[in-house]
């Protein structure tokens, strides 16, 4: 700052506090730092004389007390015994010298020998009275501190004495060294000290920001200038509620008297909320407070921050003259917010009606009293809206307490006239507002008498506003206003205008999605069963449910999908699948997967090797559209599904089932037992490589067999364990049950309310053919037994009643058996079935299937098959465990059928 005013700052004559403090502390710390170092060095002193004293005294006792220094004394050449250990001892102890002596002081030692034999220098009395002598003397060798011991004899006598000596200087050698770090440390602590007083300096020169004590004044009385002519409020309070200062604007906004400072905020005479507000200290920023008849916008901080003292400052601003202001401001404030929560209100489905009853219900709770929503009939369908003068609507949506008689109910039909200025103004996009509707400006004319009751039930004012989006008219929203004394105006209008044309987006995003959905549903109808086919082996019934719309995929449409199949033998293939995802993609792959399995059940293979084929086929829809997906397009999700495939034959109740990944089957026992039947579990489709394996088991007539998908048993709030487990506790213990009560049982239990995955669920209960309707025969493997088989075959469908079906039979079945017995091994069986048509099947031990084929008109043989293909409605080969079985069924007229026949049930 001093530079600030054009003076040169200088070390040696600094004028700022801080520069002062600065120079005074520094000297200080020099002061400190050189008494610090001579005291270490006077001790260090004092400390290498006790050294000394204290080691002579440490070798002259040990070698004193030593083992035969008696006996070295008392022999006659002491000199020669005792040198070299004297040497040994001072060399290893490293004193200056160490002298063994007689009582009559003559040395016996010493480092130089000429002195051996020669009177010792120094103080021997107390050492011959049995003490220690320690002196400090100036010998040759410099000043040194030596130490007389005497030796004591075993008779307590004093034999002779031992002195060791060394020189200060070798012992403050050692302290010395100890010099550069004491010097260093020294050094370190002058920086440190130095550097932290030049820290506290400078922050002393930022809060003063480098003034003198005459400029610190001036600055105080220019900031009092300042402070007292400023058009706002200041008021300073204390953490204890006192007030410490107010200026001149704050005595005047508040009326305080002049000797306020010191007293506490409670005692000025304020308005309890303001007074409270000064003692709290709470921040606030442009809080308004009504003071007598002027409102102060008020922010307040804490001056405790950045180490501030305790308390608060207040600063008060007149905003009297922003009131009217303010009061616009909260309008558009509340119109604003009423817009955004519009966004968040209405649309939260993808429902077309949803939708208009939201909007509806949000118009009549904060705009208006009453509000109707009319849809172009089109919408509603999900179609594109039509266009045209006179769009034909109907009314969709009405929210608010609507009197009897007054407006058109929900799901009527209307036009607008062309009379009016709603059918001419809102064909083209334009809004009607109607401020006063009992003028009868026109608008009456839709519909005179229904307007006498809107006026008569207290309706005095209408917004009608059409619902655009994407430059087509989808229909219309008029707000009505009953309770409300105010009529609408401009600004209500183009209120109204903006909340209808966001509630359109949403509409119109509605009906593009129920468009979609409806495409999506169509498409799935078509590629699920539309009814059960004609079969004698099951009664069933079966329930499919999409996921609800806007939940899974593309309006809930998924790939779950479900089959009965009739097999020849009358027999019948079950079938239960899930592919995984929703949306078109699920649907179509499941139509294609449904055909896959129909056409592999047509070669009449068993589940697990259907199931191996059906895994190769997705295997290779994953390949094909993953190639497909390789440019720059999006690429088809991997295709992942479950299936189960069950075969069930009616003549020896065999069911054989095989899964891929699927949830296990329900078994419903004649007598209402339940178990879930241990299929094993083969891997999902389309992972490929994993083999399957089947599960075979005997079912007695009557049993009910639960295929579903796990849509049924899983949901958000239920695992699929839990599911599985309620499903067998609501499906067990009711044996009298149809297929058609189990599937309404299962579906009151477990449905949720909002379905987040497709549901398929298909029941059937077991028939068993009668012995009656069976007829089997072992056939030898001669040629002349075929003439015996064709006769018991004839007797049997005469028995029947199928005596016209003879002649036919007799020849296929003479060409069948004739095959077997050329051209197969192993024994042959002939079985007839009377069922809804005749079937005749012939097994063999041959794993060789015939086939068709057209012989020449010089061929004497190969026409058997081709009379057979001519004869039967259907034939074909199904290889069975041990070898093949080739059947054929022939239809039978109505008349040929019993109704009261053994095997045909009526449930």
């Amino acid at each position: 700052m001093a530079g600030r005013y054009g003076r040169p700052r200088s070390v040696l004559r600094m004028r700022t506090v801080a520069g002062q403090v600065f120079l005074l502390q520094v000297a200080i710390v020099v002061l400190l730092v050189a008494a610090a170092i001579a005291a270490l060095v006077l001790q260090s002193g004092t400390d290498s004389e006790r050294e000394a004293r204290n080691r002579s005294v440490a070798v002259a006792e040990t070698f004193a007390n030593s083992p035969g220094l008696e006996e070295a004394l008392k022999s006659p050449e002491p000199t020669a015994v005792l040198q070299p250990r004297a040497e040994a001892a001072r060399r290893g102890s490293q004193v200056d010298f160490l002298v063994v002596m007689n009582t009559h002081g003559i040395r016996y030692t010493h480092p130089l020998p000429d002195r051996i034999g020669k009177k010792f220098v120094g103080t021997i009395g107390p050492a011959l009275a049995g003490k220690v002598v320690t002196e400090k003397i100036t010998g040759t060798i410099g000043p040194l501190v030596q130490a007389v011991v005497p030796v004591i004899g075993h008779d307590g006598k004093v034999v002779g004495l031992v002195s060791a000596g060394i020189t200060i200087s070798k012992v403050s050698g050692v302290v010395d060294e100890q010099f550069p770090l004491l010097f260093g440390v020294a050094a370190g602590v002058l920086l440190l000290t130095t550097g932290g007083t030049a820290l506290v300096s400078r922050r002393l020169r930022r809060q003063t920001h480098g003034l003198g004590p005459e400029e610190m004044t001036r600055m105080y009385e220019h900031h009092d200038a300042v402070l007292h002519a400023v058009r706002e409020g200041v008021i300073i309070v204390r953490g204890d509620g006192r007030l410490v200062l107010a200026n001149d604007e704050a005595r005047r906004l508040l009326d305080l008297p002049p000797d306020v400072e010191g007293r506490q905020v409670a005692e000025l005479g304020l308005d309890p909320a303001t007074a409270l507000l000064l003692e709290s200290g709470r921040i606030v920023t442009d809080e308004v407070h009504p003071v007598g008849d002027r409102l102060l916008a008020v922010n307040q901080r804490s001056t405790e921050r950045a180490g501030g003292p305790p308390g608060s400052v207040t600063t008060l601003r007149d905003t009297t003259e922003l009131r009217a202001l303010t009061g616009r401001a909260d309008i558009a404030r509340g119109r604003l917010k009423l817009l955004y929560d519009a966004g968040a209100e209405i649309g939260t489905t993808l429902d077309v009606v949803r939708t208009c009853e939201e909007l509806a219900r949000f118009g009549a709770e904060r705009f208006s009293d009453l509000v109707t929503v009319d849809l172009a009939v089109s919408v509603l369908s999900g179609e594109e809206p039509a266009t045209g003068p006179a769009i034909e609507m109907r009314r969709t949506a009405v929210a608010g307490e609507v009197p009897d008689g007054s407006l058109y109910p929900v799901g009527e039909p209307m036009r607008f006239a062309s009379t009016t200025a709603l059918g001419t103004r809102l064909p083209a996009g334009e809004p009607v507002l109607e401020a006063d509707l009992a003028a009868f400006s026109g608008w009456q004319r839709q519909d005179p008498e229904r307007a006498r009751q809107i006026v008569a039930h207290g309706i005095h004012s209408m917004i009608a506003v059409p619902l655009r989006a994407r430059g087509v008219i989808l229909g219309v929203v008029l707000f009505w206003r009953s309770h409300t004394p105010e009529a609408f105006d401009d600004e209500d209008l183009s209120l109204a205008e903006e909340l209808v044309a966001r509630a359109a987006v949403s509409l119109d995003n509605a009906r593009r999605y129920t468009r979609e959905h409806t495409m999506a549903v169509t498409l799935q109808r078509s590629l699920l069963p539309r009814a059960l086919p004609d079969q004698n082996a099951v009664e069933a019934a079966f329930r499919y449910l999409p996921a609800q719309a806007g939940i899974g995929g593309l309006g809930g449409v998924g790939g779950d999908w479900f089959d009965i199949i009739p097999l020849p033998g009358t027999r019948v293939a079950l079938v239960v699948g899930d592919v995984v995802g929703h949306g078109l993609h699920a649907a179509a792959t499941m139509g294609r997967l449904r055909t896959a399995v129909h056409n592999f059940a047509n070669l009449d293979v068993p589940p697990d090797e259907l199931l191996w084929h059906l895994d190769e086929l997705v295997t290779r829809i994953d390949q094909d559209e993953g190639a497909e997906g390789t440019g720059n397009g999006p690429k088809a999700p991997v295709t992942g599904a479950t299936c189960l495939y069950a075969i069930y034959d009616p003549v020896t109740g065999a069911c054989t089932m095989a899964r891929a990944g699927h949830v296990q089957p329900l078994l419903l026992r004649p007598d209402g037992s339940a178990e879930f039947v241990e299929v094993p579990g083969g891997p999902p489709l389309g992972l490929g490589g994993m083999p399957f394996d089947t599960c075979r088991l005997e079912l007695s007539e009557g049993s009910r067999l639960v295929l579903y998908t796990d849509g049924l048993v899983e949901d958000r709030a239920r695992d699929i364990d839990e599911g599985m487990a309620l499903l067998r506790r609501t499906l067990g213990g009711h044996p009298g049950r149809t297929p058609e009560d189990t599937c309404e049982a299962a579906l009151d239990a477990l449905l949720p309310d909002r379905p987040a995955d497709d549901i398929a669920l298909l029941v059937a209960r077991t028939r068993r053919l009668a012995a009656a309707q069976i007829a089997d025969w072992e056939v030898p493997a001669d040629p002349s037994a075929v003439a015996q088989m064709r006769a018991a075959a004839v007797r049997k469908l005469i028995e029947w009643g199928l005596a016209d079906e003879a002649f036919t039979t007799e020849l296929i079945l003479s060409e069948l058996v004739t095959n077997a017995i050329r051209y197969a091994s192993g024994p042959i069986h002939v079985r007839l079935i009377r069922d809804s048509s005749l079937i005749c099947e012939v097994a063999d031990h041959s794993s060789t299937s015939p086939h068709l084929r057209h012989a020449a008109t010089t061929d004497e043989g190969g026409r058997g098959l081709f009379l057979i293909a001519q004869l039967a409605e259907r034939w074909g080969t199904r290889y069975t465990g041990d070898g093949k079985v080739i059947w054929t069924e022939q239809a039978l007229a109505d008349a040929d059928r019993d109704p009261q026949a053994p095997g045909d049930h009526a449930y």
